[in-house]
């Protein structure tokens, strides 16, 4: 899956979906106009916005149009438009690949028409998927000296980055948010002062379709369903085959994870390698290339790989739909040398998008989400609830060279998208697991009446009894349940038993409204809330540098907030321990909602590698 973190962004309160979607690009889906307030004074909210290049960072926008006027700022902002250019053919083309190219897209022009003629699931409706703050915006270069109001703690010195789903061009059909092309907004942070920056990671399929002038790769999630989706495949394949593209050297669109390993930042998704992107001592961002550890790897990477705070090592997975083995298991030493792949037996591939390390094991879930690609033979999705599958826990040791030792234990009905920390209690023989349990499992892909739930639970894996418990961690009758998604704990214990966990408030899903700082041991949750009107995504806790007298919760958490009244962005950064306010970073642009990120120091900043 591409990817990601987090959850299915669809608004259950989102406006009627029409059968066919209007042919006109321009057209709002809002007849309500909003305001956003520049740096010089208010400016009109836009009504829709479906492609990065159809929105510079300042927009004055008509209640009826959505012509956009020049911006005002002196970055350098893409073209103004709100559909692909016209599509354009390489010179290195000979005759017949000019031809074949021509009658291919004759071809997906119809097929995408008839598509159309039908109405889209919410889980694929670009109207839905990337309507408000979750549209895309364009590249910004570094702008400095930004307006910070209260302090920025001297202990943070470094570049805060995010990840995100950014759509370069208009989707031409069903489009998911996360199937976006990847971009990474970074905060600076020095000497008390911030500056901002935003680029897309340059993945091979980035490149290429803008080379091209459209969008050309299939959208794994927003297309790959039914017979349009096997039309859409042969026709990718064909114009391979064709030398029109080259899907040789991965599709992924590297917008989900991010971590920071042996001097380098790396973009994740987990359909393909991951990407080194550097970041410059001013907080710029250069995409270095599709990275795969000295040609050491040759397989996909999922998005979420764990880096142990204490031997630095970096524990990761790889999923494959098509062939066996569905799943292998791998790991990188500080240094960056890969160990040998460890396949790890499964009847069917899996959809494992996050799992968790302890001291002494790796903790692997087998759940009820699986990939059935023949369901699209029967118009259906390939991704699937299977009811009839037990989820299960693999325990295995983080340095062994072969399967044979995993222990499975069945954890029946549940499906974790993301797992928060794991570690072992010798005395009960238990490792226990943090996790957000959701129902339905496969909302995220597949549109249901159902609503979304996400319970933050602790499951016992018994090693001796190969037993189970689960339950949910807040069950105080006077704490609310609430929806618990995408965030951390502190990363200096990532595998050892943690008291804190911050968490986004889903609230109202998909959309966060605060995050939770919860005790995992007594199920309090103290809320941060961001305001009226005023959204984020991920916290993510900065602990202070490490020292044996530190507190767990010792740090800060940093969050990218959205002002849906005033539309604008900013950063929030919240003292940890006491939940208060200490600064905030006015941003020169919109911050879309995104996924995943990380802090990287100064320090660190200074060490990176450019290979």
């Amino acid at each position: 899956m591409a990817q990601i973190a987090a959850t299915a962004w669809v608004n259950s309160s989102s406006p009627p979906i029409p059968s066919k979607p209007s042919s006109s690009a321009s057209s709002s889906s809002s007849s309500s106009p909003s305001v956003e307030l520049g740096f010089n004074g208010p400016r009109k909210k836009p009504g829709r916005i479906t492609c990065s290049l159809q929105t510079p960072p300042k927009l004055l926008l008509t209640k009826k149009s959505l012509t956009l006027q020049p911006s005002t700022t002196t970055a350098a902002v893409a073209p103004s438009t709100s559909k692909p250019r016209s599509k354009e053919t390489p010179a290195q083309w000979n005759l017949l690949q000019k031809f074949a190219s021509m009658a291919l897209d004759a071809v997906e022009d119809a097929l995408v028409s008839h598509e159309l003629e039908h109405p889209l699931p919410k889980t694929s409706d670009p109207r839905v998927q990337i309507s408000g703050n979750f549209a895309p915006v364009p590249e910004q270069p570094v702008q400095r000296s930004l307006s910070v109001a209260g302090k920025i703690p001297d202990c943070i010195e470094g570049v805060y980055v995010r990840n995100g789903a950014n759509p370069l061009y208009q989707p031409v059909a069903g489009h998911h948010l996360f199937d976006g092309d990847g971009m990474i907004h970074a905060v600076r942070l020095a000497d008390g002062s911030a500056s901002y920056a935003c680029r897309f990671t340059k993945t091979h399929r980035f490149v290429q379709e803008r080379a091209l002038g459209h969008p050309i790769f299939p959208k794994s999630i927003g297309e790959l369903h039914g017979h349009f989706g096997i039309a859409k495949l042969l026709l990718f394949y064909t114009r391979g085959a064709c030398g029109l593209l080259d899907h040789g050297h991965g599709i992924g669109v590297a917008n989900a994870g991010l971590v920071y390993f042996n001097g380098r930042l790396l973009a994740m998704s987990e359909d393909d390698l991951p990407y080194h992107v550097h970041v410059s001592a001013a907080g710029d961002l250069d995409t270095i290339g599709r990275y795969d550890f000295g040609g050491q790897l040759d397989s996909t990477m999922i998005a979420h790989p764990k880096l142990d705070p204490v031997s630095g090592e970096l524990f990761a997975l790889s999923y494959d739909v098509v062939r066996k083995p569905y799943l292998k298991y791998f790991r990188f030493s500080p240094d960056g040398r890969k160990s040998p792949d460890v396949d790890i037996p499964l009847a069917e591939p899996t959809m494992m998008h996050d799992f968790a390390i302890t001291e002494r094991f790796v903790v692997i879930p087998d759940q009820q989400v699986v990939f059935k690609l023949n369901e699209m033979a029967r118009g259906g999705s390939p991704v699937i609830y299977d009811k009839a599958k037990t989820s299960r826990f693999g325990i295995m040791d983080k340095y062994t060279s072969d399967a044979s030792g995993i222990r499975w234990i069945d954890v029946p009905d549940c499906f974790c998208f993301h797992l928060w920390n794991a570690w072992e209690e010798p005395e009960s023989d238990e490792v226990v697991v943090i996790g957000s349990c959701m129902t339905p499992p496969d909302s995220i892909f597949n549109e249901q009446d159902e609503s979304l739930k996400s319970v933050l639970s602790e499951i016992r894996l018994n090693l001796k009894t190969g037993k189970s418990t689960r339950r949910p961690i807040i069950s105080d009758e006077s704490e609310e349940q609430v929806n618990l998604e995408a965030g951390m704990v502190n990363r200096n214990r990532l595998g050892r038993k943690t008291q804190f966990a911050y968490l986004a408030l889903a609230e109202p899903w998909p959309k966060v409204s605060g995050f939770a700082k919860v005790d995992l041991a007594t199920g309090q949750a103290l809320k941060f809330m961001y305001g009226e009107q005023r959204y984020g995504g991920e916290p993510m806790f900065l602990p202070r540098e490490a020292s044996s007298g530190n507190r767990e919760d010792e740090g800060y958490v940093l969050a990218f907030v959205h002002d849906e009244k005033e539309w604008r962005s900013e950063l929030q950064i919240v003292n940890a321990a006491t939940l208060e306010l200490e600064a905030t970073v006015q941003l020169p642009s919109r911050v879309p909602y995104g996924f995943h990120g990380t802090f990287i120091s100064a320090k660190d900043l200074a060490q990176q590698a450019r290979d």
